[in-house]
């Protein structure tokens, strides 16, 4: 079966603002007030909440290790407290989802964002069951850019890796997709915009509604 696999934050889900909020939740903890800014930083949200912390901590003078190893639990704890209360679902990306479907064919996601963090926000925003599988970044020993999560991702969804593809909006995204042997989409609505064109990805798309006729087009 055809598969169409999707990261999640910055791909599916507008997630930033609330990544975000939760980094400046430890950062107010430890007296510095809001280091962060949920627009300016949105790329770096979408790298993961170690990435914001040691951006944050940059900012306060030096990055120390083993403080983003002590805040990262606080920062999951603070991320779970509000994970919907901004994120919301780009536009058409339930319609584009749905049509794929519809076509025959599988889809599932693959994210770097904890596997249960992940089942609560898609559950929380009603599109879970649109899914056939979510491989987070601690269902397996190692994560994206490591191929094996995204393999996962797609045996669970049905689907066979020869006839797959990537969907997703980072340079983790495109190493993933160039690790498994599969083309990648990067969408250009994020915060990197056309720079991903940088990574070299085998398409771009500007918009959800148009997903459907590339995937059929690098999968067959």
């Amino acid at each position: 079966m055809r598969t169409v696999i999707f990261d999640l934050d910055g791909t599916l889900a507008d997630t930033s603002a609330d990544l975000i909020a939760a980094a400046n939740a430890c950062f107010r903890g430890l007296g510095a007030g809001d280091v962060l800014d949920p627009v300016a930083d949105a790329l770096t949200a979408f790298h993961g909440g170690r990435a914001m912390l040691r951006l944050g901590f940059s900012r306060l003078g030096a990055v120390a290790e083993d403080e983003v190893d002590r805040q990262y639990p606080i920062l999951l704890a603070a991320y779970e407290d509000g994970i919907d209360r901004h994120t919301r679902l780009y536009p058409g990306a339930v319609e584009a989802v749905e049509t794929l479907r519809g076509a025959g064919f599988a889809t599932g996601i693959c994210t770097n964002k904890p596997e249960r963090l992940a089942e609560i926000l898609m559950t929380r925003l009603g599109v879970r069951d649109l899914f056939g599988s979510l491989v987070g970044a601690d269902t397996l020993p190692v994560r994206k850019p490591d191929p094996a999560p995204y393999r996962l991702s797609v045996e669970r969804a049905g689907g066979v890796v020869e006839r797959s593809m990537l969907v997703g909006d980072t340079d983790t995204d495109r190493k993933t997709a160039a690790a498994a042997g599969v083309p990648v989409a990067l969408v250009t609505f994020g915060p990197a915009g056309r720079g991903v064109a940088d990574f070299a990805p085998e398409a771009m798309f500007d918009a959800f509604h148009e997903l459907p006729l590339l995937a059929g087009k690098l999968i067959g």
